[in-house]
């Protein structure tokens, strides 16, 4: 486990928490870690979620992503790079990988002179719909 090779103490609340963090497929706030891991632990504290998660960050297991609405929310800092898109009408947050996309930021990045060492691509949207026949 990460956690062990960065010489972090495991608890067994911590260990839940890691547990409820690698068992995600979203991108939970701290609220949602806390309902999560509480359901498996009710002993689990927010205050101890709180601390956890910012442990796990300093010692880099996990990446804090903000989607601009408010809520700093987590997935793991080692995770295939992936760019995400957000829709801004449900605030579900769709993960992404597109080679066009990713040779386009290292074609630009060469254009300006420089070599890409890494990128955040977020893009905010609303589902484009059909309307509705009468």
């Amino acid at each position: 486990m990460r956690c062990n090779a960065q010489g972090l103490r495991m608890t067994e609340q911590r260990r839940v928490i890691a547990q409820v963090l690698d068992a995600s497929a979203d991108h939970p706030d701290v609220e949602e870690l806390y309902s999560r891991a509480s359901a498996v632990d009710p002993r689990i504290s927010l205050a101890t979620v709180y601390r956890t998660v910012k442990l796990f960050e300093e010692a880099g297991i996990l990446e804090k992503v903000e989607f601009g609405d408010g809520r700093a929310r987590y997935e793991d800092a080692e995770r295939e790079h992936h760019d995400h898109l957000i829709d801004v009408t449900t605030g579900d947050v769709i993960e992404f990988i597109d080679p066009e996309i990713e040779a386009l930021q290292e074609k630009i990045a060469a254009k300006l002179g420089y070599r890409l060492q890494g990128h955040k691509l977020e893009l905010y949207g609303a589902p484009i719909t059909a309307p509705k026949k009468k």
